[in-house]
């Protein structure tokens, strides 16, 4: 036993000496779990901040004036007056994003129980911003007209109110969201390049025929790939977590870090020998990218990270039950998000060590495969 703890050690070593001298591989590494995480936490925003809005005020009317003053910032900038002449040439020019006409007597029409219309004039190029500005400023507007007609029609009030509670993220600010589930999704991404990278250079390099005439097995050359691997992204993940993630994008963390990382570890178990399979089933480097790519997108657009599950046909639900990224994924954001504890996600850490057994030994079984072909 000794032996084969002291084989598989030295194997690993051996990877991370590789690694080492493989200086763009390790740049990728770096820059993943810094700027990349950075930028696409800042750079791709789900909400609404800063958009440009002007105003066609044709009415000038008290119920206007509060109409407009409603627009504010964090999510529009301080809108501008502009002519009716100058709305196509604002939004062919990506001046504005959004022109919001306002009709002459518009408030005379809303007093005398009539319904006017407001065009609102959006750049659609701008798809994500359009998207929900839209909804920002229907709400907007509505809730003005609301309040506008209750106070001039002897104080209706509306049988119901609705009462919003924000938990976990009361702002609604998108990087809370988009840096922890990129941290997760490059885990994944480069636990499985890492490994499957690891195998074809040896094959590559020629270095896999000098393990065959050792007296080394399967296992012992599989294992020593993952622990090796694993323990790179574990500590990158790790480092990330706290400068990164708490300190850059100043993300609160609600839960229990180190029972993340558990579960990370657990989860680098399945992903490494996913990544050691598709070593053996590739003859190089590009082809082991374009196996990449027709794995590792599934596994990140449908495990819950990119959108929710509850959203997914069903049969896509079922499916990604085999994937250890749907549970990983449920339980990062139940211990980062919601503070959750050991008791609440067992059943995911149960999955995953399922799923990475299974996984650990068909990845052996093509990989023994593939020696008895050398």
């Amino acid at each position: 036993m000794m032996q084969h703890l002291s084989n598989i050690y030295r194997l690993g070593i051996k990877e991370l000496r590789g690694l080492w001298h493989d200086k763009v591989l390790f740049l990728i590494i770096i820059w993943a779990f810094s700027a990349g995480i950075y930028t696409k936490a800042i750079a791709i925003s789900s909400g609404l901040h800063n958009a440009p809005i002007a105003f066609v005020d044709e009415d000038r009317s008290p119920l206007s004036g509060s109409i407009i003053n409603a627009f504010y910032k964090p999510y529009f900038k301080t809108p501008e007056f502009i002519v009716l002449s100058d709305i196509d040439p604002g939004l062919d020019a990506g001046i504005y994003t959004f022109v919001v006409d306002i009709p002459p007597n518009f408030e005379r029409d809303v007093l005398a129980g009539k319904q006017p219309d407001i065009q609102v004039n959006i750049d659609a190029t701008r798809m994500t911003q359009a998207m929900i500005g839209a909804g920002y400023i229907q709400n907007i507007i509505n809730g003005k007209l609301l309040e506008f007609v209750q106070s001039s029609r002897s104080g209706a009030v509306l049988p119901i109110e609705l009462a919003t509670r924000v938990k976990f993220n009361p702002n609604l600010t998108s990087t809370w969201f988009s840096g922890v589930m990129e941290l997760i999704n490059i885990i994944t991404m480069l636990s499985i390049i890492l490994t499957g990278a690891a195998l074809v250079r040896e094959r590559e390099h020629g270095t896999l025929e000098h393990l065959l005439v050792m007296p080394l097995g399967a296992a012992e050359i599989m294992l020593a790939k993952v622990w090796s691997m694993g323990l790179v992204v574990l500590s990158a993940a790790g480092l990330s977590l706290y400068f990164i993630v708490q300190g850059l994008l100043s993300v609160p963390i609600a839960g229990s870090i180190p029972l993340f990382m558990f579960g990370a570890l657990l989860h680098l178990f399945s992903t490494a020998s996913i990544g050691i399979f598709l070593g053996t089933v590739s003859r190089n480097m590009p082809q082991l990218g374009l196996l990449m790519i027709l794995v590792i997108l599934p596994l990140q657009l449908f495990s819950g990270a990119v959108t929710p599950r509850e959203s997914m046909p069903e049969i896509v639900q079922v499916i990604m039950q085999v994937a250890p990224t749907t549970h990983f994924v449920s339980l990062a954001q139940a211990i980062l998000y919601r503070g959750a504890g050991f008791n609440t996600v067992w059943p995911n850490l149960l999955a995953i060590i399922v799923i990475g057994t299974v996984f650990f030994f068909i990845a052996m079984a093509r990989f023994r495969k593939s020696l008895a072909a050398a």
